[in-house]
């Protein structure tokens, strides 16, 4: 399984099917897609602009959609899979986050809806990542151990944990279609 790198601006609906298409051509066929792009934002319900609303939903949401479409036939043909990558965001309500929540859960929701318009060729699923450690220059200190301190298996998530689900989605039988996977540490169970 080899993979290509392609720069695709998602808040641009006309670059994305020359993307998925520029892939297709480099790779010589695609087998998996995974929607990874996101974008995060921390903000006060009051300070929402309808302009940061429209672009965390640009990224989050329409351009999976977008990239789903365009890359549909091409996983049809090969009998090929999808995983998105949601959040905990769009399974548990964040006050200082209702744009990134509410896109996370459209993303969910547009994980099963595809998987059932697009079986039984491709399967589609949702890995939804909880706290993932990136670093303290990403979130602090502080939010990572009182994060780590609320989860059941005493830790933060590691890109390593959300990449291993995302090949367990890749590798599994294809019978398993429309599911969404809290990679979390049983966060949500708190």
């Amino acid at each position: 399984m080899h993979g290509v790198a392609l720069r695709c601006d998602l808040r641009d609906a006309k670059a994305i099917s020359p993307g998925a298409q520029q892939a297709i051509s480099q790779l010589g066929k695609l087998d998996l897609l995974v929607n990874n792009a996101g974008a995060y934002q921390t903000r006060n319900f009051g300070e929402i602009s309808v302009e940061k609303w429209d672009e965390m939903f640009a990224v989050n949401v329409r351009g999976a959609f977008l990239m789903t479409q365009a890359c549909m036939y091409e996983l049809r043909s090969h009998h090929g899979r999808i995983v998105n990558i949601g959040s905990l965001g769009g399974i548990r309500p964040w006050a200082t986050h209702a744009h990134y929540c509410a896109s996370k859960a459209a993303l969910h929701m547009l994980t099963q809806t595809s998987a059932k318009a697009l079986a039984p060729e491709v399967s589609v699923n949702c890995v939804a990542p909880g706290m993932i450690d990136q670093g303290e220059s990403a979130t602090g200190s502080e939010t990572l151990e009182r994060f780590a301190e609320k989860t059941p298996m005493q830790r933060n998530g590691t890109a390593t944990d959300v990449a291993q689900a995302v090949l367990c989605f890749a590798t599994c039988p294809d019978f398993i279609t429309g599911q969404i996977l809290a990679v979390d540490g049983g966060l949500a169970l708190t």
